[in-house]
């Protein structure tokens, strides 16, 4: 599609976007995370409309996501304020929206109510709770503990109080804990990029307008945003010689989820980093470290929840689990039973010490390139490796690398930026917005809704090569004439005289 030749502005993106939002709100209605007794017949006319509408968002929205994004590189880019204003524009129609692409918003609302009720989140799942919230649950979650640690843990505690009445009350107060999240990565975004030496703008643009932001830490609620809030707030703080409160915030961001824990060592780099020698290194490991272990021992003891979350790391994946790990252990296994062998059952968990083999490899070697200069870098690169090798991986979980790398991969290097986005934009589409995997029907009409949505940014691309087509160009400027030289100047001499004598003048 010759794109190129068509004029984008940050207008069109704008409606571009806010369409597709919409489109995946009003969809979601019928085909989202919806509680049980509100879910249509898998079938029926509501969850079909409903499914396409959410595809045909799905397509609009990362299609004006990119757009938006050629718009930085054009002669007139947007600012930062224009940006703030997309990305409002874009999240608003999700907000009331029901959760979107994943049930674990009220897999949070459950284990708030397993806090209130004095229940161990880290010994028993959510049906030991049971009730209207824990019924919501998946059925593959209900038995689990929970990994999470005790901040967000109050946080949902805060919340289960207004779901006993009404789950759809709790859910939206959990979107607006993750929305403070959001905002606070938003606004880390430009600060952590001028002190990395990285591209404000595009750092907002990929970090903050990114469509797994708003499809699932806004759409889905998920407690990711509180994390890369708090982790974006601490490396914040260490940059800007606030080392102490740097600790603090990522040690809250660790207490939310365990991999933010990556920002740690950034800080003791940071607060060592204007003195050489072993000393203030030891000295900077130390204060972290203790104010590490304070505000842990602090948090945990307001929580009231223990310390089962060191215990609780392990929690297993699902089994149909599609990260790239768990990916080739069932192939291999599959192919290992074709051949008789017993060693079919060992194939997954190979694989998955491979994977954290070689996500130890990925950190080491980030951390050794980058330590001296980015170590924020280093800890996006470390975050999106524990993402993508790790034994379990969901859309939302590559946001934890892509948030870093966007504020600051090094600005000359496109390759990480572009990478980041493009496996951004792909994985916006392999949920569905049920959060259960798909059928064969359910997968034809995505399929079709994906299809109308390509064919309005067909239509819409025809509409506006036409416009641009008809649009008046500025005439061109004749030809300038040459003007004739003029003749040359004629300088009156005095006749010459035989009878003057040399030097005089007449």
């Amino acid at each position: 599609m010759p794109v190129l030749r068509v004029p984008v502005d940050i207008r069109s993106c704008r409606l571009l976007g806010l369409t597709g939002s919409a489109a995946l709100a009003a969809g979601g209605a019928a085909a989202g995370a919806l509680p049980v007794r509100d879910v249509p017949a898998p079938h029926s006319a509501a969850a079909v409309l409903g499914l396409a509408s959410v595809y045909f968002g799905l397509v609009l929205l990362p299609a004006a996501w990119a757009l938006l994004g050629r718009t930085l590189r054009g002669p007139a880019p947007p600012g930062l304020r224009d940006l703030l204003l997309t990305l409002a524009l874009w999240a608003a129609p999700l907000l009331l929206a029901p959760p979107l692409f994943s049930r674990d918003v009220y897999s949070y609302l459950a284990q708030g109510g397993m806090v209130d009720a004095r229940i161990d989140v880290y010994a028993h799942g959510p049906s030991r709770l049971g009730g209207p919230t824990a019924a919501e649950v998946a059925p593959v979650w209900r038995h689990t503990p929970t990994p999470y640690g005790p901040v967000f843990l109050g946080c949902a505690y805060a919340m289960a109080g207004s779901a006993r009445t009404e789950v759809a009350t709790g859910v939206l107060g959990l979107r607006l804990v993750a929305l403070l999240g959001v905002a606070l990565m938003v606004l880390c975004l430009p600060a952590l990029a001028r002190r990395c030496g990285a591209d404000p703008l595009t750092a907002v643009w990929l970090g903050g307008l990114n469509p797994l932001v708003l499809l699932h830490l806004v759409g889905g609620a998920h407690n990711d945003a509180v994390m890369l809030g708090l982790l974006g707030a601490g490396l914040v703080a260490s940059l800007g010689r606030r080392p102490a409160v740097g600790a603090v915030l990522v040690t809250l961001a660790a207490l939310v989820k365990a991999p933010a824990a990556l920002g740690l060592p950034a800080v003791v780099l940071l607060r060592a980093r204007r003195r050489s020698g072993r000393l203030p290194r030891l000295r900077a490991v130390l204060a972290t470290g203790g104010a590490a272990a304070a505000t842990t021992v602090a948090a945990t003891t307001l929580a009231g929840t223990g310390y089962g979350w060191t215990t609780a790391l392990d929690t297993p994946a699902s089994p149909g689990n599609w990260s790239l790990t768990s990916t080739l252990g069932r192939l291999t296994g599959a192919g290992l039973r074709a051949v008789g062998s017993g060693l079919a059952e060992f194939a997954v968990p190979a694989w998955h010490l491979a994977g954290l083999a070689a996500t130890a490899l990925v950190v080491l070697v980030a951390w050794q390139r980058h330590h001296l200069h980015r170590p924020v870098y280093a800890v996006g690169l470390s975050l999106g490796a524990v993402a993508v090798l790790g034994p379990a991986i969901r859309p939302w979980y590559v946001l934890w690398g892509v948030f870093l790398i966007a504020a600051a991969a090094p600005r000359g290097s496109a390759r990480p930026v572009r990478a980041a986005a493009l496996l951004s934009g792909l994985l916006a589409l392999v949920v569905m917005p049920s959060g259960f995997p798909p059928d064969h029907n359910q997968l034809l009409i995505a399929v079709g809704g994906s299809t109308l949505g390509v064919l309005a940014l067909w239509c819409a691309y025809r509409v506006a090569a036409r416009a641009a087509d008809r649009a008046p160009r500025p005439e061109a400027l004749p030809p300038a004439t040459p003007r004739p030289m003029d003749p040359p100047r004629r300088i009156d001499r005095p006749a010459w005289d035989p009878h003057r004598p040399p030097g005089s003048t007449a």
